[in-house]
């Protein structure tokens, strides 16, 4: 039996065996052995293929044992050195004067290595900055430039629904989200409402976006003529998820119906 297991600042998702065929639970917090070393992870489910084939490029590794108090104890030691790592890199940054903005840091619950995340407009040149960091902390040093929906991901917390931000809970991956999807799903075209925290289209415009294609599909287009049991008339809009069709009928009233109302579709063309 194997395990979908969470783990690293990014929120990665991967398959992973347990050591010894241990059985463990939802939520339970444990020890990986991954491709990166050392981390720590918890445990979301059992591996079946429907769960598998919605994540992208799942990461692989052990589980080596459920965490104990001394891996705990670790645990936060590491967080403490992140906090002084983070201080000590921002310093450097400003000692060198890279354009660069830190964003957060990540180091591996088995010390194998550190990891900075960082904002920059330009190709930033930190080769002295990643020999000042090993010289500091004497373990391999990683530099991630990221964008920002990432930064969101590493350090947003609540969005405007009132839930944890999707990219922060359970997305692996962000999807492509364009104000076509806005358009279509007739949200506000208001930029301050429909933007996350990260400044950019919301990912939740993306999570509804296959129902409204879908179900667009079933409908009439805007302009099609139509036969209804009132008789011919010419669609002037639709409202998706309810199913209804905004319609001028021959002698000028306009009217909503529900679809299932249509007769026959006579052509896209209108009168």
């Amino acid at each position: 039996m194997h395990y979908i297991v969470r783990h690293g600042v990014m929120r990665f998702l991967g398959d992973f065996e347990p050591a010894q065929n241990a059985r463990y639970r939802r939520s339970d917090d444990v020890v990986l052995e991954t491709e990166r070393g050392l981390e720590v992870g918890d445990v979301l489910s059992e591996v079946t293929p429907r769960a598998l084939q919605y994540i992208e490029e799942p990461t692989k590794g052990r589980i080596l044992r459920c965490m104990t108090n001394d891996d705990r104890n670790q645990l936060l030691d590491a967080q403490a050195r992140e906090e002084h790592a983070f201080h000590r890199c921002a310093e450097f940054i400003r000692q060198r004067q890279l354009q660069m903005e830190l964003v957060d840091v990540e180091q591996l619950f088995g010390g194998e290595r550190i990891i900075f995340f960082f904002l920059a407009e330009k190709r930033v040149d930190f080769r002295d900055l990643v020999k000042d960091l090993a010289r500091e902390y004497r373990t391999r040093i990683e530099m991630r430039q990221i964008g920002v929906r990432d930064e969101a991901k590493l350090l947003a917390d609540y969005g405007d629904c009132g839930k944890p931000v999707c990219c922060n809970s359970h997305m692996a991956v962000m999807p492509p989200v364009s104000m076509k999807m806005a358009k279509l799903q007739k949200s506000t075209l208001d930029p301050t409402k429909i933007s996350g925290r990260c400044g950019r289209l919301k990912c939740c415009l993306r999570f509804e976006q296959d129902v409204y294609e879908e179900f667009q599909k079933q409908l009439p287009a805007s302009g099609a003529r139509i036969v209804t049991s009132k008789g011919q008339a010419r669609v002037l809009g639709q409202e998706i998820l309810a199913r209804k069709l905004m319609v001028e009928f021959e002698d000028g009233r306009r009217l909503m119906i529900n679809a299932d109302e249509v007769l026959t579709v006579l052509g896209s063309k209108g009168p």
